[in-house]
């Protein structure tokens, strides 16, 4: 499929593609929908197999925004950018200025943040070259713990739909994923009494999870068999496809992970499995509220922040509310409550403009 193909399908504005020879930077800016004001979406850093793995991330990412957006009640568009390379071994001061140069040539339209393989250090070199950076380190800060609240929060939701109670005490909660966001989750799960089975690339996450919350720890192929009572996906996006599901022996699947459903049909066979789905745009959409109110006129403040994260539950359960009642999805009725919402302002703020 061609790039204007894809834009067409995913409905996106436009697509930058960035190149810096010194610093070996390749990196593609997508600006999905700026109906509602700048599309706000954080920097990924990923060593992609090929340029195509890139291109389609950047694009479902950045829709993906939109829509998480939308839903927040935020007066921002959806936005993402990818840069291909090895977070562990390819960074350095001069690939982020250089990033920071293209992010500037945009004149506001595309605002950038922290995300998978970046950290708030990397976007203080990116801060060197504009003022288009949220998260930032003297201000917000890194938006992980706010996410992980708002994660928690929503799985809270589900659990008081799907079982009756929000007390996840007892409850059995296999995490896909110990990043930044998945390990702030274990904790606050592990403090309210959840049982906790858990997977990662990584080792040395596993045993701290194994050590400092009791956790199960399985090989990664192994997470999605396991008896539980929540799945939370905490990794990389389409976690939740043909291969996986037969697997899933859980009632809920609610995690942090982006784009969790690797193809829209998935919603429906999740629900005609007896799944309920927390529309992860919507669950994870705390670190956008945290960042977002950096822009606030009065300025940043912590409490209010985690007070809006804090409205994730009620969201979640307005929209588990709409499925039922409509029989339609968790994901179709998440995704009407947005596109209802850019559908209204579009009528007065057709496209954002820098001033």
């Amino acid at each position: 499929m061609g790039i204007f193909e894809m834009m067409e399908k995913f409905g996106h504005e436009q697509v930058v593609f960035c190149y810096d020879k010194t610093s070996g930077l390749k990196a593609i800016i997508g600006i999905h929908d700026t109906t509602l004001g700048p599309a706000l979406g954080g920097t990924r850093m990923w060593k992609y197999e090929k340029e195509e793995d890139a291109i389609t991330d950047v694009m479902r990412l950045s829709r993906g925004m939109s829509y998480k957006n939308a839903a927040m009640g935020l007066n921002l568009g959806g936005g993402k950018a990818v840069i291909w390379g090895d977070a562990k071994t390819d960074k350095s001061e001069e690939l982020f200025r250089a990033f920071g140069k293209f992010v500037q040539s945009l004149g506001g339209r595309y605002i950038t943040a922290e995300d998978v393989g970046t950290t708030v250090s990397d976007m203080n070199y990116v801060l060197m070259e504009t003022e288009s950076v949220s998260g930032r380190a003297d201000v917000s800060g890194d938006p992980s713990p706010v996410t992980a609240f708002g994660v928690y929060r929503g799985i809270k939701a589900a659990a008081k739909f799907a079982f009756g109670t929000e007390s996840l005490k007892g409850k059995v909660v296999a995490v896909q994923g110990l990043g930044k966001v998945g390990y702030h989750l274990c904790e606050h799960l592990h403090d309210e009494g959840a049982k906790l089975i858990v997977t990662d690339i990584n080792q040395e996450s596993i045993d701290k999870a194994v050590k400092e919350f009791g956790a199960t720890a399985v090989a990664p192929n192994e997470i999605y068999g396991v008896a539980c009572d929540i799945y939370a996906p905490c990794a990389l996006g389409a976690s939740i496809n043909d291969e996986t599901i037969p697997q899933l022996k859980c009632k809920v699947v609610a995690g942090a992970a982006n784009n969790q459903l690797k193809e829209p049909r998935h919603a429906q066979v999740l629900m005609e499995k007896g799944i309920l789905y927390a529309p992860d745009y919507v669950i994870n959409g705390g670190g956008v509220i945290n960042v977002a109110e950096e822009f606030s006129p009065s300025g940043y403040d912590r409490d209010r922040a985690y007070a809006r994260v804090n409205t994730i539950y009620d969201k979640l359960m307005k929209v588990f509310e709409t499925a039922k009642a409509q029989q339609i999805t968790t994901a179709a009725a998440a995704d009407r409550v947005a596109e209802e919402r850019i559908s209204r302002i579009h009528a007065i703020n057709r496209m954002y403009v820098a001033e």
